[in-house]
């Protein structure tokens, strides 16, 4: 009985120490969030091995920086390259900043990769660790790397469509707003070295683009308020440095490439995606979207579009189209 006593007494000391330390740190929340999140990816990647094509050339692993996290997959069509090199996507995974990992897309990568593209699925150094802009400028290294490999790998370095789901679309689009607009990036602490004319699109799924419209209060209130403070470093999110520069509709350029934004119906993001398509229309941007009626049945969820059911496979499609589109333009 006194053991028992001992262990409950432990327990309850436990607890209380993770509550205050949640009062101080996003750390406790977010581990727990990387645990779920990491499942659920994990699980979408495992229901897509049925659909792996044969002849992939998996080049896993390639580090693109000095640093532990700045590794990348690569995944290569069979075949010879076409002259020039095969076009290339680069796709910034998810996980709300603070978790997720190549992996987590890299078979849906592999089957985009059969319609004859380069895919590329590069990690970045996850919050609180790092944060804002931290991912961004890593993918700006990554976009250095793949202009010094392209030979090495057959990649034609002059087509490449910057791609993203959840918070990797924020970071797709970031990048490509810092290497439009040169005041941007300085505000950022960024140098990019890529000619902005070598990206050739943006496709964006279920995107978080802007702190103004986020619902910190409502159903997912204090899951947006934890990934936020762990990415921007402050609580208060909007009263963060640079939470001005984390809002991207005021930043939208006009020399950005097209733009491909989807969500699903169920998705509580879907207004950030809504918004931004919006938004880059009254820009002068080329904007397609795919978007479902709000009864659609089943409800899509949050990254509706790794299932590859009836609108997965829709997405799948539209995405494919606006990628040839994007890869044939001049």
């Amino acid at each position: 009985m006194r053991k028992l006593v001992v262990l409950g007494a432990v327990a309850i000391g436990l607890c209380i120490s993770l509550f205050l330390a949640s009062l101080l740190t996003p750390w406790p929340a977010v581990l727990a969030i990387r645990l779920l999140f990491d499942h659920g990816a994990a699980q979408a990647m495992a229901a897509l091995e049925p659909r792996l094509p044969d002849g992939i050339d998996r080049r896993r692993d390639l580090a693109y920086g000095p640093e532990s996290d700045e590794r990348l997959d690569l995944f290569l069509p069979s075949g010879d390259p076409p002259p020039g090199g095969w076009p290339v996507l680069l796709w910034v995974h998810g996980g709300a900043f603070v978790s997720g990992g190549r992996d987590n897309i890299g078979n849906y990568l592999q089957i985009l990769a059969a319609r004859g593209y380069a895919t590329i699925a590069p990690d970045y150094t996850l919050a609180p660790t790092a944060r804002h802009p931290r991912p961004t400028e890593q993918m700006l290294e990554a976009l250095l790397w793949l202009e010094g490999a392209a030979d090495n790998h057959g990649l034609d370095r002059t087509r490449i469509v910057l791609a993203g789901d959840s918070a990797g679309s924020h970071i797709a689009l970031q990048t490509a707003l810092a290497l439009n607009d040169p005041a941007y990036a300085e505000a950022l602490g960024l140098r990019p070295r890529t000619d902005p004319a070598t990206i050739r699109g943006l496709a964006l799924f279920c995107g978080a683009y802007d702190l103004q419209g986020m619902d910190s209060d409502g159903a997912f209130g204090g899951f947006l308020r934890t990934v936020l403070w762990a990415y921007l470093g402050q609580r208060d999110a909007a009263a963060a440095p640079d939470a001005a520069l984390f809002s991207l509709f005021a930043h939208l350029a006009p020399a950005l490439p097209p733009l491909f934004i989807t969500a699903g119906n169920a998705d509580p993001l879907l207004p950030q995606s809504t918004a931004l398509a919006e938004q880059a229309r009254a820009a002068g941007l080329t904007v397609d979207t795919l978007f479902f009626p709000a009864d659609h049945q089943p409800p899509l969820p949050h990254e509706y579009q790794f299932t590859l059911d009836a609108a997965g496979e829709e997405a799948f499609t539209r995405l494919t189209a606006f990628l040839d589109r994007a890869f044939a333009a001049p």
